[in-house]
């Protein structure tokens, strides 16, 4: 690294300067909240029901009020002015108006439901369709899937500047006081620059590939922005340190085999941590996990690269424009306070716990639900608008699930239409199930056999004809459901997974949609492999930190605590944003933010155990005696881990200040559990179990001596 300093330096400016170019453009490839699965039974009936029937999965939602109290005739009237206007725009392949539809319109409030061709980009359809929503006589707006994915993309960028302008001066105040000195100060968030910009292009390469969703604008850079600028910091610290007693060339050489070993290490936990995500087969988790590992992954070869040349060319330069002196009082400060918790480790370990329990009892009440419109503020007018919608035409206590059905031959076979017709009596037996629109109600004939008779009447058959073409297509048709039980409900998600799994004896094909198979399918597939995330997450960790510390105990003492701080991190999360304290309105907690959070906080708290554990590990190896060990290794990493936590805390919890529900609940959430972290578990509940276990601690099976060890 000393050697190739300025070829390593020239090299990360050049590409990073090219990367910074694509990072620029990824916001332009993000798609929606990610909530999508490839093969899903809900994506293949949206598919037939647009390809067989023009029905679009995503329809855009036009709203109309009556805000003037205007006659009935007149709202009429300018909902047919307004729709006229929004059929001349180039692209639109359906438009169900209200005036032809009666469930569309309800007293002073209707909707229009409209459809573009599907290749054309969803922000140039709103700016299509709001160019012309002008009417001064009724209140217009425009909402619907594409027009709220489109506002919280917009609002992730606007949110992704908010939170930089927080935690960025923020993490240079924590340096400053961490360092005492400029340039020391700045190389981090330079470091910390370098990494995400260069990450986010990489990013949007990949994006190219597979779908990401509109989050990874704001985890990617939350977790790139920590990691990076806390590896620098630790890094510096020891290269400061070693700098003290030896050249330039021997520094760098030094530090990158301890502090380089170290970060090394934590990168690689924060990696498996995230990875564990790839289990799950939804757009979202693994477009945030593939973020993720991005980010981390440069951030690592950066700071054991780009960082030791900076270094190397800076030398003494480093300790250059002090403006603060260091003071010692911290690290005396830390070893009465270490001192006095491994005097009474059984005292202070309970009395942890006891909080650390506490904590974490709101987590029993937990609702967890997908975010839609209300991840947007409440004064968004696209959730208001979506809101108005849904109180007015999608009951709450019922459900609509549309089910294709598909025939050898035409649907309106003989055969095929007996097919149908014991297909939907089989249905009506399960009293969840209370209507049923078919070929046959929407005809008015009511079985396969009056239908039949009606279809060889060729005067009949003519004004059927209608009809039929909005339901009839070829070998397919569909019918809707009507199921007593909201969609998120228990009940809807159990019936449409029995209809999935116990097969209806019938020679027709089949496929469910509607909200409550996507409810179902998005609850099964994480349910179903998120406990195989959390096998790899917690077993490779295990064996990450056994190989790095050699120790049997330190590793599972580790994932313990990691598991006692996430789960009051949770209980903190539950009592914020679910019931609605320190000014949060009531919101159910997301569906992905549990795993989201203890995916990324398992290996970042991992950091501070590694550089902890790594700085007692150390001393350990040159006294043999593990209380001194732990006291200094305490004391001497006090300051500059306190710091590290303190930046990381900066970076995620700026999110708190974000627009988007979803980010601002990951930002508290990883915020909390560092904080956490920094305290109850390293301050009391580390020191108390190492002064407990004593030589137990280095237990390895095999190791015999220290001079083993170090050998």
């Amino acid at each position: 690294m000393y050697t190739y300093r300025r070829e390593l330096v020239l090299f990360w400016i050049i590409f990073t300067i090219t990367m910074g170019f694509f990072a620029l453009k990824m916001p332009g490839i993000l798609q929606g909240s990610g909530f999508e699965m490839k093969d899903s039974s809900y994506d293949q009936a949206n598919q037939l029901l647009e390809d067989h029937f023009g029905q679009s999965s995503s329809p855009y939602i036009v709203l109309f009020e009556n805000s003037e109290k205007l006659s009935e005739e007149e709202f009429e009237t300018h909902i047919q002015d307004t729709l006229k206007k929004l059929e001349s725009i180039d692209g639109i392949t359906s438009v169900s108006s209200p005036l032809e539809n009666p469930s569309q319109i309800k007293e002073d409030v209707a909707y229009a439901s409209i459809s573009f061709e599907e290749e054309r980009e969803p922000a140039d359809n709103i700016d299509a369709l709001n160019a012309k929503l002008k009417n001064d006589a009724i209140s217009l707006s425009l909402t619907g899937g594409d027009v709220i994915e489109e506002e919280m993309n917009k609002a992730s960028q606007k949110d992704l500047k908010n939170a930089e302008l927080i935690g960025v001066p923020v993490a240079m105040i924590v340096l400053l006081l961490a360092f005492g000195g400029l340039i020391a100060a700045f190389i981090p968030l330079l470091t910390g620059a370098v990494a995400v910009v260069t990450a986010m292009g990489i990013i949007y390469f990949l994006g190219q590939i597979i779908n990401l969703s509109v989050f990874v604008l704001n985890v990617a850079p939350m977790i790139g922005l920590a990691v990076s600028i806390d590896f620098a910091l630790l890094y510096i610290n020891r290269f400061r340190e070693e700098l003290k007693h030896h050249s330039v060339k021997e520094a760098v050489s030094i530090t990158t085999k301890t502090a380089g070993r170290a970060i090394g290490f934590s990168g690689i936990c924060v990696i498996l941590g995230l990875t564990g995500m790839l289990f799950i087969q939804i757009d979202i988790f693994r477009s945030v996990a593939v973020g993720g590992i991005v980010v981390v992954l440069v951030s690592v070869i950066s700071a054991l690269t780009f960082l030791p040349g900076l270094l190397s060319i800076l030398g003494e330069n480093i300790n250059k424009a002090m403006i603060l002196k260091n003071r010692d009082e911290d690290a005396s400060t830390w070893r009465k306070f270490a001192g006095y918790v491994m005097k009474k480790p059984i005292l202070t370990a309970l009395a942890a716990l006891a909080i650390l329990l506490l904590i974490a009892t709101p987590i029993r009440h937990i609702e967890l639900e997908i975010p839609d419109a209300e991840s947007l503020p409440a004064d968004s007018e696209t959730r208001i608008a979506y809101e108005t919608f849904e109180e007015n035409f999608q009951p709450e206590d019922h459900t609509n699930m549309p089910i294709v059905l598909q025939a050898d031959d035409s649907i309106l076979s003989t055969s095929s239409l007996k097919q149908v017709e014991g297909f939907i009596k089989e249905l009506k037996e399960n009293p969840l199930v209370t209507n049923i629109d078919s070929i046959f109600s929407i005809t008015d004939t009511g079985s396969a056999n009056r239908l039949n008779q009606a279809l060889q009447a060729e005067q009949m058959r003519t004004q059927l004809e209608p009809a039929l073409e909005t339901m009839v297509n070829e070998d397919t048709t569909y019918i809707m459901l009507e199921l007593d039980a909201p969609y998120d409900s228990t009940e809807a998600k159990e019936y449409v997974r029995d209809l999935e799994e116990d097969s209806i004896d019938t020679e027709l094909t089949y496929t469910a949609g509607g909200r409550a198979k996507f409810n179902q399918e998005i609850y099964d597939e994480i349910g179903s492999q998120t406990p195989k995330g959390l096998i790899l997450i917690v077993c490779a960790t295990f064996l990450i930190l056994m190989v790095a510390f050699r120790s049997i105990l330190i590793p599972l003492k580790a994932i313990l605590m990691n598991i006692l701080s996430l789960g009051a991190a949770f209980g903190l999360i539950v009592w914020i944003f679910q019931e609605g304290h320190l000014g949060v309105d009531p919101n159910p907690i997301a569906l992905m933010i549990p795993i989201f959070i203890f995916a990324i906080v398992f290996g970042l708290s991992m950091d501070y155990e590694v550089f902890l554990i790594s700085r007692i590990r150390e001393i350990y190896l040159e006294t043999g005696d593990n209380d001194k060990a732990t006291l200094e290794g305490l004391t001497t990493t006090s300051r500059i881990i306190t710091s590290a936590a303190a930046i990381m805390i900066a970076v995620t919890g700026a999110f708190a200040f974000t627009d988007i529900v979803p980010v601002k609940q990951v930002g508290v959430g990883v915020a909390l559990a560092i904080f956490i972290d920094a305290t109850l578990i390293r301050m009391v509940l580390v020191p108390a179990l190492m002064r407990l276990l004593g030589k137990w601690n280095w237990w390895f099976p095999g190791k015999v001596t220290k001079e083993q060890e170090k050998q």
